[in-house]
């Protein structure tokens, strides 16, 4: 539950000592503007009010999602749509999507337009929809991929449409979202090369007759195909271009982990040579049930493979599912060490999920490690919870932030999970008691740490040091569309301190809209807001007030 009143001032003030709720192990104090403090106010007086509650926690500003995945974050009723458009059938044994034509045990996915019961069961099938809130979900969620893979594979552009279109209206500002570039292509050069285990040598065999390059200019073509339907579908050359248009995108490359020793290594080689020579593209991620047998057999082989060819492509960025175990799901040998390769073997700048962290031998000193290196932890509440049972005071949120390590918070599949980064940060507001500060402070660790080129719009260590303006900017007000001379420059030059300047210009809009007027009580604007209307004398029951006559409509904050 979110604050009681009396917990407020105290956790705001703790907010104030401490610095930023990332980084309480050693901050230096972080002052509180009038403005967080009313807007702190007021999120903690609509405590008790849903509606109120919901519009506060959607119009925040929330800096940016670093854990998606493309083919699970559209919504499941427009992977159902786009079946029925390509024509596709679904198998009734198995509710998987597959070719057509429609045979016997398949029904046409247009059926689903007007067959309710049968549109229901596909979204069952196909995401968390209706799935017993208490019950295990760890292989149903990880099936459902399989079932609508047949939808989402050809149509990248399109569900990137979809995706970036509601990352916008969550009133985020930047998007890494995770896909697999030259899948069939790389199986088949790694295939051929089959498998050594000197590594150096097996990268040479990769590169030998320009085999890798070829996989690269595959993948390039396959991004180019992708915008190119991705801008026809968000009408980004019309004069109505969609909100997705305005939303800056980066690319992961996929590496499914529970393929062959040889599949592996050769698609994190693509994905890091592409990061080096395409833009578009960042990272490389490993992905598929970290408890899988593939995965825990050759977890440590994994992680010596991503410490060789990071010393081959320095340039690309490296983010890790790691430790999105539990106990049961593996043995406890094998429960005891994912996050410390990630971050001391592979190099991990970033670790997705990490829940399984007390359950590792000597965790703090991975953790001190992580806070000293910096190295931002990912987590999705919603599918820790469908896919691990983790919640609540279960989950190490806590322990990564006391520790001072940077958290940030993402969706992991929203569409599969049914959620969406506002239901995260309000989850992370009840239940661990965040006041406004911090969650402002989750906001910007999102750009700080993402893999967006240029400088930051803050100095130092924001981990352990709070946000402080950068000198280019010193003595501007974050967010001013009147920047000097010098702070111009920055944001002229560094994509990364631009995005954080568009999100710091939100937040002050954000203050003022639910802060208020400096000397306006929140209380006071909670009260105008869900107070009953009373009619004036001789007015109309029910009928509308005149303008000027009646208290302020929430829609009209």
């Amino acid at each position: 539950m979110l604050r009681p009143p009396a917990l407020a001032l105290a956790l705001l003030i703790s907010s104030t000592l401490l610095g930023s709720g990332q980084a309480q192990a050693a901050s230096v104090p972080r002052p509180v503007t009038v403005g967080e403090r009313a807007t702190d106010a007021y999120l903690d007086a609509v405590r008790h009010e849903p509606r109120l509650l919901g519009d506060f926690f959607r119009r925040l500003p929330k800096g940016a999602d670093l854990h998606n995945h493309l083919s699970g974050a559209a919504a499941t009723e427009y992977l159902i749509e786009l079946a029925a458009e390509d024509g596709l059938c679904i198998e009734t044994a198995t509710t998987t999507a597959v070719a057509p034509p429609c045979g016997t045990g398949t029904r046409p996915a247009a059926d689903a337009r007007t067959d309710r019961a049968f549109h229901e069961t596909i979204l069952r099938a196909w995401s968390m929809h209706g799935f017993p809130p208490d019950g295990n979900g760890h292989d149903h969620f990880f099936a459902t991929f399989g079932k609508f893979g047949a939808v989402s594979e050809p149509h990248r552009g399109k569900l990137l449409a979809e995706v970036a279109d509601d990352v916008a209206a969550q009133n985020q500002f930047y998007l890494e979202t995770m896909v697999t570039p030259a899948a069939d292509a790389a199986e088949r050069l790694a295939d051929e090369v089959g498998w050594d285990s000197d590594l150096a040598r097996l990268h040479a065999r990769l590169t030998a007759g320009g085999g890798l390059d070829r996989l690269v200019a595959e993948a390039r073509e396959e991004a180019d195909a992708a915008d190119a339907e991705f801008r026809a579908a968000a009408r980004c050359d019309t004069g109505r271009p969609r909100p997705a248009c305005a939303l800056p995108v980066r690319w992961i490359s996929h590496v499914l982990r529970e393929s062959s020793p040889e599949r592996v290594f050769t698609r994190i080689a693509l994905g890091m040579r592409l990061a080096e020579r395409d833009p578009r593209f960042v990272a490389v991620n490993l992905v598929q049930p970290e408890d899988g047998e593939v995965a825990v057999r050759d977890y440590r082989l994994h992680m010596r493979m991503l410490d060789h060819l990071r010393g081959v492509y320095p340039r690309a960025h490296l983010t890790l599912h790691a430790g999105e175990l539990w106990p049961g799901l593996v043995k406890p040998e094998d429960l005891a060490f994912h996050i410390r390769q990630a971050v001391q073997v592979a190099g991990a700048e970033r670790v997705g999920h990490g829940v399984g962290l007390v359950h590792e031998h000597d965790w703090r000193r991975t953790v001190r490690t992580m806070a000293a290196r910096e190295i931002a932890v990912e987590v999705p509440f919603t599918s820790n919870a469908q896919i691990l049972g983790v919640r609540g005071d279960e989950h190490p949120f806590d322990i990564y932030r006391r520790h001072g390590v940077p958290v940030v918070l993402a969706t992991d599949d929203p569409g599969v999970s049914r959620t969406d980064i506002s239901a995260e940060y309000r989850y992370a507001a009840g239940t661990y008691g965040l006041s406004y500060p911090e969650l402002k402070d989750l906001a910007r660790a999102s750009l700080e740490y993402a893999f967006l080129p240029g400088g930051s719009l803050w100095r130092g260590s924001p981990a352990r040091e709070g946000y402080r303006i950068t000198a280019a900017c010193r003595g501007e007000r974050p967010g001013d569309p009147a920047a000097g001379p010098d702070c111009r420059r920055l944001l002229d030059t560094s994509v990364r301190a631009a995005v954080q300047w568009r999100q710091e210009a939100a937040f002050r809009q954000f203050e003022r809209t639910f802060g208020g007027t400096p000397g306006t009580g929140a209380q006071d604007r909670v009260r105008s807001l869900t107070a009953p209307v009373v009619p004036g004398p001789g007015a109309v029951p029910g009928a509308p007030r005149r303008a000027g006559t009646g208290r302020r409509s929430p829609r009209r904050r």
